[in-house]
């Protein structure tokens, strides 16, 4: 896998942190995200790599440092201004409205990322323009066959790429995805293998999962947290052979990641 031409980040945090009274979840953490580049952040539970992600998309506030998007600092912003930036995220648990069908899911995530979401009555062109970013989000994540489909009527995978489609359709420059092939079985996580490999050529993705055969494939940056600290972070088959980051999250070093 060829590393990709490194540029100015698009989105960048410098002495990142997190404190809930005395216990520190993410720790003066440096990370950079580049145009073109698949980033993955692993790490045992409880290493903060949830926190960072929440604290990437303005879920919650930081205690120091900065996050900057495209050269600006977006640390602290609430998540709905951070989404209308351009920073779309999907989350650890399924967060779908299961009554409704697929495109409706899609719609709504679209409106919801639109400045005055709720003028219902916008001219025919802007309605347009939400159906065509709906249906091109159904498509790209497999899911156009879906689209009038009733969400609780579809597979748990389904429900997942479902997700993701939704992030799609609010137009985003940068993909944020916690976890997303959590709880699948072998067939639905190479479904989704697949699917991320093809936005990885469209966006940049920072992804946070356990699955190590999916970071292995989709990931060219590799960053390892532990107890809320960066212990190592560069291209991903420089990383997984580490030493440090087998003893402490891949294994002993005993086996071959």
């Amino acid at each position: 896998m060829s590393t990709p031409v490194l540029e100015t980040p698009i989105l960048e945090t410098r002495g990142l942190s997190k404190a809930y009274g005395g216990l520190i979840a993410v720790n003066q953490v440096n990370l950079s995200l580049n145009a073109g580049e698949a980033h993955a952040v692993i790490g045992p539970n409880g290493a903060g790599k949830s926190s960072l992600i929440n604290l990437l998309t303005g879920q919650i506030a930081p205690s120091a440092g900065q996050i900057l998007f495209r050269g600006r600092n977006i640390a602290g912003l609430a998540p709905h201004k951070v989404a209308r930036l351009g920073i779309g995220r999907s989350f650890q648990k399924t967060n779908i409205y299961t009554r409704l069908t697929c495109f409706e899911n899609c719609w709504l995530a679209a409106q919801a990322r639109l400045p005055h979401s709720m003028r219902f009555f916008r001219p025919a062109a802007s309605r347009a323009d939400t159906r065509r970013h709906v249906e091109e989000a159904l498509e790209t994540a497999g899911l156009a066959h879906r689209a009038h489909t009733v969400a609780s009527a579809m597979s748990y995978g389904e429900q997942r790429q479902l997700e993701i489609a939704m992030v799609l359709a609010t137009g985003p420059q940068v993909l944020a995805l916690d976890e997303p092939m959590a709880g699948m079985g072998r067939e639905e996580s190479e479904r989704v293998v697949e699917l991320l490999l093809d936005l990885r050529r469209r966006y940049p993705l920072l992804l946070v999962e356990h699955d190590m055969d999916a970071v292995f494939s989709i990931a060219h940056t590799l960053t390892v947290m532990v107890n809320g600290r960066v212990i190592a972070s560069g291209p991903t088959q420089e990383v997984r052979t580490s030493r440090e980051v087998q003893e402490a999250y891949l294994g002993d070093g005993e086996e071959s990641y």
